[in-house]
């Protein structure tokens, strides 16, 4: 059971690295950008779900990994949900439920590895660090119905890059690609410079 597992998590996550890197380099808002997005989504969605199963499972046990985990699909899912933005009235009940479960995950993360052996957790630290914050301007913004709908591009596209980013760290990790540190945080870094770049582009311009 644990190898089907395995093997659907893997399968998934080659299929969210190939569709995000196609909802990546084609025009927003295009057929195939969404089209892309979509598979990405879905794709990244149940891999991520399966290995928060995973890191429970006997010999497999990781509250790391699913700590990690939940810091993904909230990037996914938040991303995805992002596109409401743009609609007057839009419920918000689930979008702040996730936002909270975050912020609280996110605290776990930061705070876990300190209470149980005095010591910062380097990745965990950067990863609860980026959750805690982007949950809290999520629940603030969420009281700011014209912000939301103003910058509900911005948050799509930094949240939609941010679970791509995270695909590949776990690509880069599973695969030792890089020494262990510099695979956890390179991709962050030069994601977080693409998020950047593209979030001050599109305040420029509508699609």
């Amino acid at each position: 059971m644990i190898d089907y597992f395995l093997f659907s998590h893997a399968f998934l996550g080659g299929i969210a690295l190939l569709f995000g890197l196609v909802a990546l380099v084609t025009r927003k808002g295009s057929k195939t950008h969404k089209f892309g997005g979509k598979v990405f989504f879905w794709s990244m969605l149940v891999s991520g779900l399966i290995a928060m199963v995973i890191s429970w499972l006997p010999d497999h046990t990781s509250p790391f990994l699913f700590a990690i985990g939940v810091f993904s699909l909230y990037l996914i899912s938040s991303g995805y949900l992002a596109i409401r933005y743009k609609k007057p009235h839009v419920n918000l009940t689930f979008d702040r439920v996730l936002s909270l479960l975050m912020a609280i995950t996110a605290l776990g993360m930061i705070l876990t590895p300190v209470i149980l052996s005095n010591e910062l957790n380097i990745v965990l630290l950067v990863f609860g660090a980026i959750g805690l914050t982007l949950s809290i301007q999520d629940l603030r913004t969420y009281s700011k119905p014209d912000q939301l709908r103003q910058k509900w591009l911005q948050a799509h596209l930094g949240k939609m890059v941010g679970g791509y980013i995270a695909a590949v760290t776990a690509f880069v990790v599973v695969n030792e690609v890089l020494p262990s540190l510099v695979a956890w945080l390179a991709p962050t870094v030069i994601g977080t410079t693409f998020i950047i770049y593209w979030t001050r582009k599109v305040s420029k311009t509508k699609i």
